[in-house]
């Protein structure tokens, strides 16, 4: 076994348990939430949160994984308050979403790896919370490949990983293959891919372009649930599909199942924040109640299921 960085200090890896790979707790803007602190109910976010951690430690699960980056208003101490109160393991993120504060757009990767290195050893904002694992996002765009910004972030994240051995997980757009763009840099970096979950990847039907990325030894993070109802974004169904399909082409030791959920997410209207509520009334639970039994019916045995929500997350940060 190993220890990583959780919210609330050194975690064993072996009470990682039942692990959501890919989960906020909250999200804003960098910087809104110190200077605007009366545009949000901070306490009602807090006991939102709490509450559905502890629904969602009463039905087994017992860690996630918060990807919440600065540029997405990661905002530390809520964190830690609601991981003292739900009991549930949270492990905190460095590293970069897509809104890239415009003072990094030009920097050196070994000036931005830098940071990510002291929010990983020392703690982040002063608060000695030591991040586990480094986010990192690419343009949704990339008809002309990677924009500048985004390459100075993953080889940024590159050696920071390489430095600390922290692992690195990734926002793409799968229908456009972000994921092959983000593993040629990991690899021009001379990054373990084992250390690297792309994720997003059940955002595609193209079993190609995700056999591909898992042959080459990365994680897939199938990590957005329930999906839809935009245009063009697969339905749940379809991603449970998406899983099942990887699991009979013998990559169950390499997927993560999450959800992407968030407890608010503070932008769009209120009628849009509401729709997205009614979408998933289940919370971080839509895999346990909707997507594992989908699974079972499908013909995967409880103990492959099993090895895919607490072996494969355990094994992803201890690197076995």
């Amino acid at each position: 076994m190993a220890t990583i960085n959780s919210i609330l200090g050194e975690l064993d890896t072996s009470e990682l348990g039942f692990t959501l790979t890919h989960e906020h707790i909250w999200q804003s803007a960098a910087g809104v939430n110190a200077t605007y602190p009366e545009f949000f109910d901070r306490e009602a976010i807090v006991e939102r949160a709490v509450a559905l951690l502890r629904e969602a430690r009463d039905e087994g699960v017992r860690t996630a994984v918060d990807v919440t980056t600065m540029d997405l208003g990661r905002d530390i101490v809520l964190t830690k308050d609601v991981a003292e109160r739900s009991g549930v393991n949270i492990i905190a993120a460095t590293g970069f979403w897509t809104d890239i504060p415009r003072i990094f757009w030009g920097a050196d990767p070994d000036e931005v790896a830098a940071l990510f290195v002291r929010e990983i050893e020392d703690g982040i904002e002063g608060t000695g919370i030591k991040a586990g694992i480094i986010k990192v996002a690419s343009n949704d765009s990339v008809e002309d490949g990677l924009t500048p910004a985004a390459e100075v972030v993953l080889r940024a994240a590159s050696r920071a990983s390489r430095q600390t051995g922290v692992r690195i997980t990734t926002h793409t757009q799968a229908p456009v293959r972000t994921g092959d763009l983000q593993v040629a840099v990991f690899e021009s970096e001379g990054v373990d891919l084992s250390t690297v979950c792309i994720g997003h990847s059940n955002g595609t039907t193209d079993l190609d372009y995700l056999t591909g990325l898992a042959a080459k030894g990365v994680w897939l993070g199938l990590d957005i649930y329930p999906g839809g109802p935009a245009p063009q974004s697969l339905d749940w169904e379809q991603r449970t599909e998406v899983a099942k399909q990887l699991i009979d082409a013998g990559y169950a030791d390499q997927i993560m199942l999450s959800h992407d959920w968030c407890v608010i997410k503070p932008w769009g209207s209120r009628e849009a924040q509401e729709q997205v509520q009614r979408r998933n009334p289940d919370g971080y639970l839509f895999i346990t109640r909707r997507v594992l039994p989908r699974l079972i019916e499908s013909g995967c045995t409880q103990e492959m299921l099993d090895r895919i929500m607490t072996d494969n997350p355990r094994r992803f940060f201890e690197g076995s």
